[in-house]
């Protein structure tokens, strides 16, 4: 009975690590690479350094796939939570402070982990709603792969802007 049970689990309990099922969080504008922006841990798909943190890069998706340093776990979303599967870690900003970087941590049900969504697809921090998840402003540094070449950009935690902005705009999806 507990083969069957956990044969259960797998199936219905845990799509994520059965299916692959990830959502991929992307800037709403494009700004200057048609393939559009993804939250991404720095480092190249499987071998990202955790301990590196978080940027803005070329979405993978283009590719066909979400890549596993830019798939979230969409259960923990909805609670709040921006889980990697693939690395157990969990977008944490270091501070609840105006250009807080940010890192991955263990996951924990933590203040500086805790986000959510408003309507205007801002990304904001819960214990401080003035901060929005926000993409470097100005021009792409250039990474080392792709073709053409992919682009990244610093994030950081910057004050929500009053009316919505293009760099503090976020949307997920699932796999194209």
């Amino acid at each position: 009975m507990s083969k069957l049970t956990f044969l259960f689990y797998l199936i219905f309990l845990s799509p994520n690590i059965v299916t692959g099922n990830s959502v991929e969080i992307y800037s709403l504008d494009q700004l200057d690479d048609q393939r559009g922006f993804c939250i991404d841990i720095r480092g190249h798909k499987s071998k990202a350094e955790i301990n590196s943190g978080l940027q803005a890069h070329t979405c993978y998706s283009y590719q066909g796939t979400i890549a596993v340093d830019q798939g979230f776990d969409p259960f923990k979303l909805d609670k709040g939570q921006f889980r990697l599967p693939a690395f157990d870690v969990c977008m944490e900003a270091d501070s609840n402070s105006a250009s807080a970087s940010l890192r991955l941590s263990k996951c924990q049900d933590v203040d500086l982990q805790n986000f959510e969504w408003d309507n205007n697809g801002r990304i904001y921090l819960t214990s401080n709603m003035k901060l929005c998840l926000t993409v470097a402003q100005g021009k792409s540094r250039k990474g080392g792969g792709g073709s053409p070449v992919h682009l990244m950009r610093n994030l950081s935690m910057e004050l929500c802007s009053d009316t919505p902005q293009a760099f503090q705009m976020w949307g997920a999806r699932s796999e194209p």
